[in-house]
C-alpha cells in the first residue's frame, strides 16, 4: 500500500474568549464598589468617557456680581496703592503669626500637613474647583495600628534607651492578635542583654492597654485582662488553667476545682465570657466597603412583587460623541486615528457591558422572587429549596453566569437585606414523598426546638430526629448534628449540664 499526502479541509467551530469578553464576565461578579473602582479607571484611561453630573469642558463664566465686583476693587485698590510696602500689606491683611498663634509667637515651622494646599488641590488647580466637590474624607487620618499603639505606650512607659529598645523588639514579636510570638530568651541573646531585664520589660509591657497583650497563650491573655479588673482571685485562677472544662461545660470538676456553688460557678464562666481573646485584632480592621443592594424589592399594587434595580448601585457612564467628532477632525496621523477608535470602541462595549449586566442581575432576581414568595411573606420557615440550575434554566442562561450574578450581590427585601446566594439552598427530602424542605428552614427548626426545651427535657439529637419526622422531614442524625455544631449550639450533654448548673444557683 502506497503512501501518499493528502489535501483536506475541515470546517469547525470554536468559542475564542476574547479580553473583552472576559472583561463582560468579570463584569457579573463585580461587587458595587469593585465596578465604581474599574469604573473610575476606565474614565480616566478614555478621554471619551465621562460621568454624568461631571462639570462640562466649556463651563459658561458667570457674571460678577455688584458684591463680587466691590468686593474685587477693594483689593485691586488695597494692591495698587503706591508705596504699599510689605510691611504695610502685612498690617492690613493681618497675617503675622502671632495672631494666629497667640500662644506661639515664635512657631515658624508647620507642625502639620498644609491643609490648605490640599483643600486647593482637591477642588481644582487655579480655584477653578467648587466646594462642594471637596470630599473631607480625604484628609482623615488614618486608624492607629497595633504597632503605633504600642509605640506611644513604649515611649511614655520607658526612660532608659536599652529598656525602649527591649520593648520595641518585644513589641515587633506580636501577632494580629496582640499575643508575642518570641521567647524573651531569644531576644536577650539577640540583644546581648540579660533574660531578666526582657522579663522585667515584658512584665511592664503586660500592663499596657488594652489587657491582655504580650501574652503568650489564651490562658496567659485572660489572666491578664483579669488583673486588670482586680477579678484574679485563687477560683478565677483555677479555672482559668482548666479552660478545657469550662469549654466542655463540666461544672462538676469545675465546682470541685474552683471550690465555689453553682451561682458562683456561673458568674466566673459569664465573666470569662466577656474578655476579649484577641486584644490586638481591633487594630488590624480595614475600611469596610457598604453594603449597597442592587436590587429593591416592594409590595406591588396589585398583591405581588415589584422588582427594580437600584439606581445608587448602577454606575453610569457617558461617551462624548461630540468630542470625539471635534477631535477627529484634527487627528493628523495614522496613529492618532487608531487611538481614537480605539477609544470609541472600548467606550462603547463599556456601555454595553454595563447594560447587559444590570438587565441580567435584574432577570435572576425577578426569578429568585418569583420562587422564594412564601419566603418574603412569612419568613425563613417558607424558604424553597432552589439551586443555580433551576434558575439558570428558567431564564435561559448558563449555570455559571447565575453564580456570577449572585456572587457579592444583595437585595434590599421588606424582611431586609439578604445576598442573592441567601436564597439558594439544599434540599432535604420530605417523609412519604412531600414537599422538600429548604436546609436554612429545617436549621431555623433546630434552633427553635433546642431554644424552647426544658432543663429537665433536653433533648438529644435523636430526640429532634423524632420531632422534625412527624413534622414531615426525612433527615438524619448526622444533619442534625452538623446543623447544630454550625449555629455554635453545644451537644445535650453540655446543655443539660450547664442548665441544671443555672437551676441549681436560682433561689
Amino acid at each position: 500500500m502506497a503512501l501518499s499526502a493528502k489535501l483536506q479541509l475541515r470546517q469547525s467551530q470554536t468559542l475564542t474568549m476574547t479580553p473583552q469578553l472576559m472583561q463582560s464576565i468579570r463584569l457579573l461578579q463585580f461587587t458595587h464598589a469593585e465596578l465604581e473602582r474599574f469604573i473610575e479607571e476606565e474614565v480616566e484611561k478614555n478621554p471619551l468617557l465621562e460621568r454624568p453630573g461631571a462639570q462640562a469642558d466649556e463651563e459658561p463664566r458667570r457674571e460678577p456680581q455688584p458684591a463680587d465686583v466691590s468686593a474685587a476693587a477693594g483689593l485691586d485698590r488695597l494692591f495698587d496703592e503706591a508705596g504699599a510696602s510689605a510691611a504695610l500689606m502685612s498690617e492690613r491683611l493681618d497675617s503675622s503669626m502671632e495672631n494666629v498663634f497667640p500662644d506661639d509667637p515664635g512657631t515658624v515651622e508647620r507642625l502639620g500637613p498644609d491643609l490648605a494646599a490640599q483643600w486647593k488641590s482637591a477642588a481644582g488647580s487655579g480655584g477653578g474647583g467648587r466646594a462642594e466637590d471637596f470630599d473631607i474624607d480625604t484628609l482623615a487620618a488614618a486608624g492607629a495600628t497595633l504597632a503605633d499603639h504600642v509605640g506611644e505606650q513604649i515611649a511614655f512607659s520607658f526612660r532608659d534607651a536599652g529598656e525602649r529598645l527591649i520593648a520595641r523588639e518585644l513589641a515587633d514579636a506580636l501577632d494580629e492578635a496582640g499575643y508575642l510570638r518570641a521567647d524573651p530568651a531569644e531576644i536577650a541573646q539577640r540583644l546581648g542583654c540579660g533574660e531578666d531585664a526582657v522579663l522585667a520589660v515584658l512584665a511592664a509591657c503586660r500592663r499596657f492597654d488594652p489587657p491582655g497583650l504580650f501574652a503568650r497563650d489564651l490562658a496567659e491573655c485572660l489572666a491578664l485582662q483579669l488583673q486588670a479588673r482586680d477579678r484574679f482571685d485563687p477560683a478565677m485562677r483555677a479555672m482559668v488553667t482548666r479552660l478545657d472544662l469550662v469549654a466542655r461545660r463540666d461544672f462538676a470538676q469545675l465546682r470541685r476545682l474552683c471550690g465555689v456553688g453553682d451561682d458562683d460557678l456561673l458568674d466566673m464562666m459569664a465573666e470569662i465570657r466577656r474578655l476579649d481573646p484577641r486584644p490586638g485584632a481591633a487594630f488590624t480592621g480595614g475600611t469596610a466597603d457598604a453594603i449597597v443592594p442592587d436590587v429593591i424589592v416592594r409590595r406591588a399594587a396589585d398583591g405581588g412583587w415589584a422588582v427594580e434595580l437600584n439606581p445608587d448601585a448602577l454606575p453610569r457612564v457617558l461617551v462624548n460623541q461630540s468630542y470625539f467628532a471635534r477631535v477627529s477632525k484634527h487627528a493628523a496621523s495614522q496613529d492618532e486615528k487608531d487611538f481614537l477608535a480605539a477609544c470609541m470602541h472600548n467606550a462603547g462595549w463599556l456601555t454595553r457591558s454595563l447594560d447587559q449586566r444590570a438587565r441580567t442581575i435584574l432577570k435572576v432576581a425577578s426569578e429568585i422572587v418569583r420562587r422564594q414568595d412564601a419566603f418574603l411573606l412569612h419568613g425563613v420557615r417558607h424558604l424553597r429549596p432552589l439551586n443555580l440550575k433551576d434558575v439558570a434554566e428558567a431564564i435561559g442562561m448558563h449555570e455559571s453566569t447565575v453564580s456570577r450574578v449572585t456572587a457579592n450581590k444583595y437585595m434590599m427585601t421588606p424582611r431586609g437585606a439578604f445576598e442573592l446566594r441567601r436564597f439558594f439552598s439544599v434540599a432535604i427530602a420530605a417523609v412519604e414523598g412531600g414537599d422538600a424542605h429548604s436546609s436554612a428552614a429545617v436549621r431555623d427548626r433546630i434552633r427553635e426546638l433546642i431554644e424552647t426545651e426544658k432543663p429537665h427535657a433536653v433533648l438529644s439529637d435523636d430526640a429532634i430526629v423524632d420531632i422534625l419526622r412527624k413534622s414531615g422531614v426525612d433527615i438524619a442524625r448526622r444533619t442534625v448534628a452538623k446543623y447544630r455544631e454550625g449555629m455554635d449550639i453545644p451537644s445535650s450533654v453540655q446543655r443539660r449540664r450547664e442548665k441544671r448548673a443555672r437551676a441549681c444557683a436560682r433561689p
